[in-house]
């Protein structure tokens, strides 16, 4: 699935079971994780039912024990698991991954490490229609200035070309840092 697709799914209140986010491009998965966090539950619903783990800190017989919960006084709970590549013991996963709560949206943000699609639960999260599994590619250079134009474009902006080239060749590939010098220029515009 494609972020742009994800992102619309979760704009609509259409939200998956669980979502499994890996790649080397950080900003995407940290955007999807970040509207997951503010979309899905009201302000009055995230006391209870918004939980953030660290991968570290954490197994996942935790991880799906607190999936496992039943909703406070809301539709849904939402939980995130951070740095999710620390997890050691993943296969774990596997049965709830069959078995899942569906008043969780569970999302694992599995960042600059590969999992390895060999073993048993990854395999598993790959093939479960409840789960979405994006990978988060970096862009090339090349595609730099077409991201910074879609970008602007979604915010009601407007750039040249050359312009969108010369951010790209003067800020890198690192779209956090380009989709912040792009907010503080488009605070100065009318």
């Amino acid at each position: 699935m494609k972020h742009e697709e994800i992102i619309a799914d979760i704009k609509a209140g259409r939200y998956a079971p669980i979502y499994f986010l890996t790649g080397d491009e950080p900003y995407f998965i940290d955007d999807i994780a970040g509207r997951l966090e503010r979309d899905t539950l009201s302000e009055d619903e995230k006391a209870f039912n918004l939980t953030v783990l660290f991968g570290n800190e954490v197994s996942m017989t935790t991880v799906t024990d607190t999936a496992r919960r039943f909703p406070m006084m809301a539709p849904r709970q939402v939980v995130i698991v951070k740095e999710a590549q620390n997890i050691r013991d993943f296969d774990n996963l596997a049965p709830y991954v069959d078995h899942h709560q569906p008043s969780t949206v569970l999302a694992f943000l599995y960042k600059n490490k590969k999992p390895d699609k060999r073993k048993g639960v990854f395999r598993r999260l790959a093939a479960s229609k409840d789960c979405v599994w994006f990978e988060s590619a970096k862009l090339y250079d090349n595609q730099l200035p077409d991201w910074i134009a879609r970008y602007c474009a979604a915010r009601r902006r407007s750039i040249t070309p050359k312009a969108a080239r010369l951010l790209a060749d003067s800020l890198g590939t690192d779209l956090s840092k380009v989709a912040n010098e792009l907010d503080k220029l488009m605070l100065l515009l009318p």
